[in-house]
């Protein structure tokens, strides 16, 4: 497959604020835009929902956990699996 360059004009505040919103789930606007383009393909429609809420999707719990699980690891306290069926166990074995 070719690659091709893609350049595109937006709005100054436009950009900064979505590379924001962007960076907080670790992605760049070229990934964000791929990502994009790439499940309109897949699916034959555009992939937007107007349904957006700023909540948290994950439950307190989770949430609780996650944040456990960042910590953990900012401090190195994490567990190294030798396969992909040895890290799913492990997470089965969590709950």
């Amino acid at each position: 497959m070719t690659a091709v360059n893609f350049n595109m004009r937006l709005d100054q505040d436009l950009k900064d604020r979505s590379s924001e919103v962007l960076e907080s789930y670790g992605l760049t606007t070229a990934q964000a835009v791929k990502l994009f383009l790439t499940q309109v393909v897949r699916t034959n429609s555009v992939p937007l929902s107007f349904d957006y809420a700023k909540d948290s999707v994950l439950t307190p719990k989770a949430e609780a956990r996650l944040r456990q699980s960042i910590c953990e690891r900012e401090n190195g306290e994490y567990s190294k699996y030798d396969t992909l069926d040895d890290a799913m166990q492990a997470m089965r074995e969590l709950g």
